[in-house]
Parts: C-alpha cells; structure tokens; sequence
C-alpha cells in the first residue's frame, strides 16, 4: 500500500483578518460598505479597514446613550473590577499587541514597553475608579443653616479623538479616564495606525464590560470630526493632538450644545503627566447639593 501523502508539506496561505468596527457589544461590517487599505511600515498590504459613516457614528452613540444608565449606575468598586479585569486580559494577549504595533513602525523594544505602560495604565485607574471622589469631592462652608456639599458625577456621552502618536497606550489611556468615571464613549481610533484599537476592541467585547459602554470605529477623520463635534447626544468631546484647525473647529462646534471640549494639546501618554486622577475630573460633572440642618 502508498503511503498517504501528509499535508504538513504544503504551504499554505494566512488567513488574513477582517477587521471591523464594534458598536453595542457587536462587530458589524460598517454601513457605508467601504474601506480603506492599510500598509505595513515595509509597505506590506496589511488588510482592509472600516470606513465608518456617519450613521455608524449615530448608531454608535446610540448605543453609548442606552449603556449609560447601566454603567453609571454600577458601584464604583465594580467599575474597579471590571476596568482591572481589561488589564488582565491585554497581558494575555499582549503578544499580539506588540507585534500590531511593530508592523506599525515600532521597533520591537518600543513595541515592548508601550504595551506594559498599557497594562499597567489600566490598572492604575482600576485603583483609582472607587477613590477620585474622596479625593475631589468636599463638604463647603456655607453662611446659612445648611449642609453644602460639592459631589461629582459622569457627563454621559464622550466622543475620543484617539491620538495618532500613541495609537495603543494613548487610546487605552483616554478610554480609561473615561469609563472609571462612570461614562460611556464613541472612540475614532488613529487612522494611520487602527491595528492596536481595533484587537483593544476584542479584548473588551470578551470581558465584563457591557456593551456599549465602549465603541470602536475606524475611518479619516476629516470625514467624521463634523459629526464628533455637532451631534447633539454627545456630552463631551477629547482630542489630543495638535493640528490647530481641528482644535479651532472643535472649541467653535461644541457650543452647539455646550459639550465640554478637552483638548490634550502635545500630550506625551508615556508622561508621568498622562497617569493622574485630575484626568477623570475632567470628563466629570460636578455637582452642588444644599441641605438643611434639622434641629
């Protein structure tokens, strides 16, 4: 009898990943059908990317509204556990994150060091979810018969600009502050380096974090700023780069309906400056409460 030939031998072809946007929890193709192709820093075809439309967007931030109440609503403690629970699982796969990002230009000690910054990013405001407001609540002293207290509470909605820059720790770091506080966001992840925000998205659909708390969509910039800036269900809005155009159309937009704009001009996400509980504070509310003193 022949021998079986093995199929060990033979070459075979990668199976390349599709890459798609998440919003509530799912992963949906987006609705515009189109895409963008998105090369390695050898120049290498490295697949197809999501070109998100503004009704992805809508669908988006109609999925961060509907979450908000759940999530807001969690005991900070839990938020705690669920925020660490996201740096657990990226150290588990952070193989994967480091090669994402060598593909993208940096070199493997780079590559290296930002995913551990990452890591410890996330647990560092895990810490910090069920503390801020100790620290930046307060009891003021009032000329009347009354308590006074100064309490803060989520925004609700924010729409994240990920930084170009920092397409991994930078985007981790932003959602971080965000979601520790009780809020719930739409994230344009950096169009010239998608790969990190997009397997970030996976790891968040297989954790404890509801969905729509946070979602993930890929696609230019100058096609969505419009709709990040003047939609009317969107409470606040971070950006963090430094093109004064977008800066300008950002601060002029959001009087639309007075959406906070924070703007992290020039931020260094790698900085000791990038890792501080003021950074929760603000994408809060705060909130003044009146009591009377009974006798």
């Amino acid at each position: 009898m022949p021998k079986a030939k093995s199929n060990t031998t033979k070459s075979r072809l990668n199976i390349r990943k599709t890459y798609k946007i998440y919003i509530g929890g799912k992963f949906p193709r987006t609705e515009s059908g189109r895409y963008y192709k998105l090369k390695s820093a050898d120049g290498d075809l490295l697949g197809n990317i999501c070109l998100s439309s503004r009704k992805d967007f809508r669908n988006a931030v109609g999925a961060a509204r509907g979450a908000f109440k759940g999530w807001s609503g969690k005991s900070a403690f839990n938020r705690a556990q669920i925020i660490y629970r996201l740096g657990e699982m990226l150290e588990g796969r952070s193989a994967q994150f480091k090669e994402e990002l060598v593909i993208q230009g940096a070199t493997p000690k780079q590559a290296q060091a930002e995913v551990a910054a990452t890591i410890d990013r996330l647990i560092y405001y895990a810490g910090w979810a069920d503390k801020y407001q100790q620290v930046f609540s307060s009891v003021n002293p009032v000329a009347s018969s009354h308590f006074n207290f100064t309490i803060l509470e989520p925004m609700g909605v924010v729409a994240i600009l990920a930084p170009e820059k920092s397409s991994l720790l930078g985007l981790v770091s932003v959602i971080a502050v965000t979601i520790a506080g009780g809020n719930t966001c739409v994230v344009l992840a950096a169009e010239s380096a998608p790969l990190s925000a997009v397997t970030f998205s996976e790891v968040i659909q297989s954790s404890d974090v509801p969905g729509g708390v946070v979602n993930i969509l890929t696609g230019r910039r100058k096609e969505l700023l419009g709709q990040f800036t003047m939609h009317m269900d969107v409470n606040a809005i971070v950006y963090s780069d430094n093109d004064t155009k977008t800066i300008s159309k950002i601060k002029r937009d959001s009087t639309s309906n007075v959406k906070r704009a924070i703007i992290y001009k020039g931020m260094d996400w790698s900085s000791a400056a990038a890792e501080s509980p003021y950074l929760i504070s603000d994408v809060q509310e705060a909130k003044t409460i009146w009591h009377p003193i009974g006798k």
